[in-house]
């Protein structure tokens, strides 16, 4: 495909459903591989795959969003109402208590591109889509917990850090960086 033709046809967005989850996982699965190269050894890359991916509550929750362009799958990613900032359904230490939007920051969680579609306004897509839903909700902040990858990103669009965090729970530690961003 001709990447300038590419970038004129628009990104389409829905909610994802369970059917999805086999098509999300290979996206995440690609992304954690392809897109955090630059930034991690393979060992970190290997943990990556353990304390990310999909948290399927998500999509019960109605929360998790996925991006198309032309039928093909481009990105995914989501955000939550729920005590949980990152990992997926096999992570430790999930939390699904609600929170308060009134005093809790809604939660942006596990967004990925497909390598195929890097900076092609897919991030900023499922960040504005987030954003517009949880500030509809009542929560006037937002937190994530951005991957050296993502962190560009999240700053471009408003986030600033808030600490440095390394996860060795995957066997390697893996550097993350929470941020947040007042809606």
């Amino acid at each position: 495909m001709d990447p300038m033709k590419n970038a004129e046809i628009p990104l389409d967005h829905r909610l994802a459903t369970p059917a999805d989850i086999p098509a999300l996982a290979s996206l995440m699965n690609a992304a954690i591989g392809e897109l955090q190269k630059p930034f991690l050894t393979e060992e970190q890359i290997a943990s990556s795959r353990t304390i990310m991916g999909l948290d399927s509550r998500l999509i019960d929750d109605g929360t998790y969003f996925v991006v198309e362009q032309n039928g093909e799958l481009a990105g995914c990613g989501g955000w939550s109402r729920r005590a949980t900032l990152y990992g997926s359904d096999d992570s430790p230490g999930r939390d699904a208590a609600l929170l308060d939007p009134a005093n809790d920051a809604a939660r942006v969680r596990a967004m990925y591109t497909h390598p195929g579609f890097t900076r092609r306004g897919v991030g900023r897509l499922i960040l504005e889509l987030c954003e517009a839903a949880a500030r509809s909700e009542g929560f006037r902040r937002v937190e994530v917990m951005a991957t050296m990858s993502g962190e560009p990103l999240y700053r471009a669009c408003g986030y600033r850090p808030i600490e440095d965090v390394s996860d060795a729970s995957g066997g390697a530690p893996v550097p993350l960086l929470r941020m947040a961003k007042a809606l």
